[in-house]
């Protein structure tokens, strides 16, 4: 959007941003395809150097033994590299290419362990449409924009346990205070995911029920 749609059109949904932590979500979903790792395993959520890299969680604390369903759904920095280093940043940086999202990476380095906080540009229209795979057990639709637009080809994300894993991981993920999850018999599930990037410059939300994805960025266009 933009300040004044009418006089000036900005496709903000295509720019470029540090998806932060919204990516946690499909590093796990591939160790899950691959059978490396099960919502119930016990990720050491603890200090550990990768390199000269030390990363740390956003709080800034350690928490020990956590699973990777915990780990997941509290968007613990530590158990999310581990995982990343498990299946490694360049194959799970083909998997998103080969889904149609868009990556850039800083100075067009390779894909790294700094990708599961956000360190790479991605596109909010591109984090949609994976999102919208892990609610369609792993398959990938990219969006059609025009009424009467031929229906894409779709392609796999991951295979569908491990899409219907990472997904009911993420409805489980506790609400923001304040905010209320539909009651009775007819509540619609939503797993949502959340991410800022470095400095604070971008704010994410992403959530998708077995119908609807809905992508939220909230920051500046000239990205201050």
């Amino acid at each position: 959007g933009s300040a004044d749609w009418l006089e000036r059109q900005l496709d903000l949904s295509r720019v470029l941003r540090s998806p932060g932590s919204t990516l946690k979500p499909f590093i796990y979903a591939l160790a899950f395809d691959d059978l490396s790792l099960h919502p119930e395993t016990i990720i050491d959520d603890a200090p550990r150097r990768f390199g000269a890299w030390l990363p740390r969680n956003f709080d800034r604390d350690t928490h020990g033994a956590v699973t990777a369903r915990d780990a997941l759904q509290r968007s613990l920095n530590l158990p999310a590299v581990q995982v990343l280093d498990r299946v490694g940043p360049a194959r799970f940086a083909l998997l998103l290419r080969n889904a149609g999202a868009r990556l850039v990476f800083p100075d067009d380095t390779p894909p790294d362990l700094p990708l599961a906080l956000g360190g790479v540009g991605m596109r909010l229209v591109d984090l949609a449409t994976l999102m919208a795979a892990l609610a369609d057990g792993g398959r990938v639709l990219p969006p059609s924009i025009l009424v009467h637009e031929e229906p894409p080809h779709p392609t796999s994300l991951v295979g569908p346990a491990a899409a219907r894993a990472a997904w009911d991981i993420l409805a489980g993920s506790p609400t923001p205070p304040g905010v209320a999850q539909g009651r009775g018999d007819n509540a619609r599930r939503i797993a949502f995911k959340t991410g800022t990037s470095y400095g604070f410059r971008d704010a994410w939300t992403i959530g998708a029920s077995a119908d609807y994805t809905v992508a939220v960025w909230i920051g500046r266009p000239d990205g201050a």
